[in-house]
């Protein structure tokens, strides 16, 4: 790490802290009171080798990226604090909250430090991609609340809340870049306000966007933006559904279903969505346990894809773990996603494999490939380390 970014030291109190914060969400208190089927737990993984396999795939980003704060560079040169790298902090967050190892805090506040807490277009900015380092910023602000943790996207975040506007999310990957920071915000100042702007323009993006909104409810599945909605098809014929693309919305439902409270307005919108992704991906997982990444079209770039099967594996250990998803349908398909991760995509070294590269749609960053290197790596990484923190709930689960 940079001696120019200084990473802050924490006590025993402050790691005690961040478990008691990060644990404080409603799907955290469902362990003691559930219990998986004998049946259905005899599968899965043991703990301690799902988290030699998170700890070894991110120590090899953190040993490749040893100071946090330096630009990314690669077609052109772009700040940390980007989307990409927002999503592999709440990885990071997720496996720092099963293994306080200190320099996972230090690293995640190193981050914030170097970027003065702030994000890529500044205070005004409306741009999910922007604010997805809120996420981090928040969790961490919980933590420790220093108030410039927090200052800029509450600022940020405020602005969009007093605006009429709506329509920002014209692409379905920003509802998990911005989506849980409307929540965490509500929670924190139990402020419906945040939870109301958040449906808006959530609900703008179901219904609004392109002809009709970019949500499919025959398929329940999303088009990525308007430029997929019909009449745009595959080469069989299906409409595209990109796995990624889909994978953050999943993704975003967990988030969000994991930090409101359950009187909070709208939840039981969020419920039925992701229980109707759900029964949507079950019946199109691989049977080497991943996705293709294009979900109705397995000719088009088929082949194993980590960052969709990353967060269709989270969802689907969450919503077991809580009671959502059938365990005798669901646990078996995270099992299944978690092994076809750890097995097929990690290498020996923590570098992981089949990770498709930026973009919107099937073709991009191909050929998708066990020793390709993407152009970018922290946000396969984030969705690994997620699906594995869910998979470890799952594996220190009784059983009966």
């Amino acid at each position: 790490m940079s001696p120019n970014i200084k990473a802050t030291q924490r006590t025993v109190s402050l790691l005690m802290a961040c478990l008691v914060c990060t644990a404080c969400s409603s799907e955290n208190k469902t362990d003691k009171s559930r219990a998986l089927s004998k049946k259905a737990a005899e599968n899965l993984p043991a703990q301690a080798k799902i988290m030699a396999d998170m700890k070894l795939a991110n120590q090899y980003f953190m040993d490749k990226w040893p100071d946090p704060g330096v630009p990314i560079v690669n077609d052109k040169k772009r700040p940390s604090n980007i989307w990409t790298r927002g999503t592999y902090y709440e990885g990071l967050m997720a496996l720092y909250a099963i293994d306080a190892e200190p320099a996972y805090y230090n690293y995640a506040v190193a981050w914030g430090q170097a970027h003065q807490w702030g994000m890529r277009s500044g205070n005004s900015t409306r741009n999910a991609d922007d604010q997805c380092c809120g996420q981090t910023y928040i969790d961490l602000y919980r933590i420790d609340p220093q108030p410039e943790r927090i200052a800029n996207i509450k600022e940020c975040i405020d602005a969009m809340v007093a605006s009429d506007k709506a329509d920002d999310w014209s692409w379905i990957d920003a509802i998990q870049m911005s989506m849980p920071v409307f929540a965490k915000l509500g929670v924190l100042y139990k402020d419906n306000g945040y939870f109301e702007k958040m449906y808006a323009l959530y609900s703008y993006t179901k219904t609004k966007h392109g002809d009709k909104g970019l949500y499919n409810p025959e398929d329940h599945l999303w088009w990525r933006d308007k430029d997929f909605d019909p009449p745009y098809k595959e080469p069989n014929g299906e409409d595209c559904y990109w796995s990624r693309g889909n994978g953050w919305v999943f993704a975003a439902m967990v988030r969000v279903l994991d930090i409101m409270p359950a009187d909070a307005p709208h939840r039981g919108e969020y419920v039925t969505m992701f229980k109707d992704m759900a029964g949507a991906l079950l019946k199109i997982q691989r049977e080497d346990g991943f996705w293709n990444v294009s979900l109705h079209d397995p000719t088009h770039f088929g082949g194993k894809e980590l960052s969709g099967t990353a967060f269709f594996t989270y969802g689907f250990a969450w919503g077991v773990r809580n009671g959502l998803l059938d365990e005798s349908a669901y646990l078996p398909a995270a099992i299944k996603g978690w092994n076809g991760m750890a097995n097929d995509s990690l290498h020996e070294n923590g570098f992981l494999g089949y990770v498709q590269g930026t973009g919107k749609q099937p073709s991009d960053g191909q050929p998708v490939t066990r020793d390709k290197v993407p152009n970018f790596e922290d946000y396969g990484l984030g969705g690994f380390l997620l699906a594995g923190s869910e998979m470890y709930r799952l594996a220190g689960m009784p059983s009966k």
